[in-house]
């Protein structure tokens, strides 16, 4: 998808389903994507990705899931 050149600067972004992926930052970002706030190298990036993003249910997914249990 992107190359791995070690000088490319990436951010940390994420949709209304609260779901996350990485983007270069000097690319527009994609229609449906925010910035979540972090940026650094790929690795650096992944790696945030992996301690927030815990949960992999889409948001409407959790909510439907949330409704069931009341």
């Amino acid at each position: 998808m992107f190359s791995d050149n070690e000088s490319l600067v990436f951010r940390v972004v994420m949709n209304h389903e609260e779901q996350y992926s990485i983007w270069p930052k000097d690319r527009d970002l994609p229609l449906g994507w925010n910035e979540e706030g972090t940026e650094g190298d790929k690795q650096y990036c992944l790696d945030h990705i992996d301690k927030v993003w815990t949960d992999m249910r889409p948001l409407s997914l959790r909510k439907h899931l949330e409704s069931l249990k009341s």
